[in-house]
């Protein structure tokens, strides 16, 4: 490239025009690499003059000073690179892009500087998604070039081999992209050599390298006298040919790889040495690298907050996944995620956290914080979240109220991994979250140090000498997930960011001033729900829902007492159903236990059939309105069953105890008097009686008149008394006989 010196020495001041050497990496060198080489003979200098002058006159630019060079643009790269810095970066490449000239390319200097240690935080995710836009079509009109000063690991490699040219000073190195990993990836290594084919610059066995430290890399002399690299099977293959003159080791095998700049120099990977800012614009010839504004790309942090309490359901999922999505339509960029759950559906749960932990533009960031509790599948939502803070007495992961297996695991490997690779969090142990029945050990590689989580199996897993495999690894004590983590252990090792006693605390530390409104705005909702969270407002609403049912069957009639129970059990339904514990089958299992319960009393009085069917039916609903699964499978759950057998049993004997508070205290109280009968007086009745005794009549007779069917009406002399007979039918006009008297009843023969 030649630039600004031939209109420089046109304008009276002579600079020597600098050629920058950047060579796509063909894998082999012929010749030693001198950048800056090219010097122009005095004949060609004037001929070129003599032509620049004529050129300048035609199109009228007239004299040319060194500000007419074009100017480059420096972007310092955060390391390690989150997901809010690589969204940062690709907006201020966007904006950059859009004014770069529409027939050439923008010079963009990606800085690395000296101090870029902390590159294995990088998550795979974030460093590719840079990658992708890097090498996308979209930045096409940049020229994208690396410059580092420093130690460079992880992942943060990934953009550097994505550039289209390489600077480093003398004291940069490139070191081992899997120091992050715990273990190998070959999805993250075919990744690597896609990225570096499309650019050209890194040898795809020096990439390979990089990202797999059992992979051996020497830089190989062949009979021709070409120099290539060559790593894996390709050097052994190259090996047993006798067209090798010497070789060069660059990375042995179990060590993790390290490449100065003198190495990348002398392998023409770097395109120049420099020393500072003052070199590049040399290099690049540049009139000056100015410092590109990455904090107006970012923007304030625009959040809502999603409040995850209670069991995981269906319907509860679909809520949350909408609400998320159309936030994403009001400038929101963070969604900050507090969870406090059992879980209950692993299905809905995967769902859920591909949502939160694969976020799409243009949501930057998940942040979470976990209040008390994440178990069983809700543990596989905490970690999703980036960064996940816990409080201080939290436990993340454990038994549950939806029991997990192993057979569901693999049904969600796929998922499980790439939240693994998005978090930059060990997938071992997030399996471990989620089944404490699979026996997770660390396994330290006894040459590299590296530590990998997985089971026995796993460690053996598809290779071809598992003794040598298990010989290679140091296995540490399993780790036991049964009663979940608590937070220092889940910090330790590395499934969470920090501790955070408040939600209003991890708010701040995710870039709010407060925490972000709730996801959704119906009030009504979110105060059903917290409502529901209270265990003593749902056996109250049993209890008087029950005492208001039994005082309208003292007292039948759709009245003040039947509305209470309608409302009471109404509530109790609503407050579970948004707690994901209760569907409409456990609304119809109630309602028929209920009219069971009413068929006993009113219509078939006794105990039997309808009244035992009742109850149970009743028992059985409220306890499953208080759970998301059937039976028991552990010893959680077990627990749970006994809070909803005894919350069941309580608010049946608030039936009973209503139907004693209606006869015993309502009868006394104004307000409910009316509600009840009246209880009789046996003195009054026996007066009554008395007053109506017809015992004179026994023995006498008399005459009909009316026919007795078997009652009807006799005469004895002057008085007409109600009769019946014995049990035959006489008829109008006959003679009867009194045969026996008891108080009113007078019994007649004929």
């Amino acid at each position: 490239m030649w630039r600004g010196s031939i209109l420089q020495e046109a304008a009276g001041e002579f600079v020597r025009p600098r050629r920058i050497a950047i060579v796509p990496y063909n894998g082999h060198v012929s010749e030693p690499f001198t950048p800056g080489a090219g010097v122009v003979d005095n004949t060609a200098r004037k001929f070129i003059l003599v032509w620049a002058i004529g050129l300048a006159a035609v199109t009228g630019l007239g004299s040319a000073t060194a500000a007419d060079a074009q100017r480059g643009y420096q972007v310092d790269i955060p390391v390690p690179l989150d997901s809010q810095a690589t969204l940062a970066v690709i907006g201020t490449l966007e904006r950059l892009v859009e004014s770069a000239p529409n027939d050439d390319r923008l010079d963009v200097v990606l800085h690395y500087g000296s101090d870029s240690s902390g590159g294995e935080a990088t998550s795979f995710e974030d460093a590719l998604k840079l990658a992708r836009a890097m090498t996308g079509n979209r930045l096409r009109g940049l020229r994208l070039v690396s410059w580092v000063e420093g130690d460079v690991t992880g992942h943060s490699l990934l953009p550097i081999i994505a550039s289209d040219s390489l600077l480093v000073s003398s004291a940069a190195k490139l070191v081992d992209a899997s120091s992050g990993e715990t273990e190998f990836d070959e999805t993250i290594q075919l990744t690597y050599r896609s990225v570096a084919a499309k650019r050209g610059v890194f040898p795809p066995a020096l990439v390979e390298a990089l990202v797999n430290p059992e992979v051996e890399l020497a830089w190989v002399s062949t009979v021709g006298g070409d120099k290539s690299f060559a790593s894996g099977e390709e050097l052994v293959k190259l090996r047993e040919t006798d067209s090798v003159l010497g070789e060069e080791i660059w990375s042995a095998p179990g060590a993790p790889a390290t490449f100065s700049a003198d190495q990348l120099r002398s392998a023409r990977i770097a395109a120049g040495l420099v020393s500072d800012s003052q070199g590049v614009t040399e290099v690049l010839d540049l009139a000056e690298l100015i410092p590109a504004d990455q904090e107006s790309a970012v923007g304030e942090v625009k959040g809502v907050h999603l409040e995850i309490a209670g069991a995981i359901a269906r319907n509860r999922v679909r809520r949350w996944q909408s609400n998320l999505t159309a936030s994403r339509s009001k400038d929101i960029n963070t969604w900050l995620v507090s969870i406090d759950s059992v879980g209950g559906d692993m299905d809905q749960s995967a769902l859920l956290a591909s949502l939160l932990g694969l976020p799409e533009p243009p949501i930057r960031s998940v942040p979470g914080f976990v209040e008390r509790e994440a178990r069983a599948d809700a543990a596989l939502i905490a970690v999703s979240c980036k960064p996940l803070y816990l409080k201080t007495d939290a436990t993340l992961g454990g038994k549950g109220a939806d029991e997990i297996s192993i057979t569901d695991i693999d049904n969600h490997q796929e998922l499980i991994d790439q939240v693994a690779r998005s978090t930059k969090r060990p997938a071992g142990l997030i399996r471990g979250l989620l089944c404490s029945d699979l026996e997770i050990h660390p396994y330290t590689n006894k040459k590299t140090g590296q530590i990998k989580y997985c089971t026995p199996d796993e460690l053996v897993a598809g290779v071809d000498d598992p003794q040598l495999e298990r010989d290679r690894w140091e296995q540490g004590e399993r780790i036991d997930f049964a009663e979940g983590l608590p937070a220092d252990r889940a910090i330790e090792l590395g499934l969470a960011e920090a501790k955070s006693e408040s939600l209003e605390d991890a708010a701040a530390r995710a870039g709010f001033d407060v925490v972000p409104p709730p996801v959704s705005d119906r009030g009504i909702i979110r105060f059903v729900e917290r409502m529901g969270r209270s265990k003593g407002l749902m056996m109250i609403l049993l209890m008087v829902g029950f005492i208001a049912l039994s005082a309208e069957m003292n007292a039948p009639g759709i009245g003040v007492p039947g509305f209470f129970a309608t409302v009471c059990f109404g509530l109790f339904f609503w407050m579970n159903y948004l707690a994901g514990t209760a569907e409409w089958l456990e609304l119809v299992l109630l309602i028929m236990g209920l009219v069971c319960l009413a068929l006993e009393v009113f219509v078939i009085p006794g105990f039997g059939i309808f009244g035992i069917g009742g109850m149970v039916m009743t028992i059985g609903a409220i306890v499953l309105m208080s759970q998301t699964f059937v039976l028991p499978k552990n010893s959680y759950q077990l627990t749970v069953v006994t809070r909803g057998l005894w919350a069941a049993i309580v608010s049946l004997l608030g039936m009973v105890g209503g139907f004693v508070l209606m006869r015993q205290l309502f009868p006394h109280v104004p307000l409910f008097r009316h509600l009840i009968m009246e209880t009789p007086d046996a003195m009054a009745i026996d007066e009554a009686e008395r007053l109506a005794d017809f015992g004179w009549l026994l023995g006498q007779q008399g005459m009909t008149t009316t026919p007795l069917r078997p009652s009807g009406k006799a005469q004895f002399g002057d008085q007409i008394v109600q009769v019946v007979s014995d049990g035959s039918s006489i008829d109008k006009g006959n003679p009867v006989k009194v045969i026996e008297v008891q108080g009113t009843r007078v019994v007649v023969e004929g």
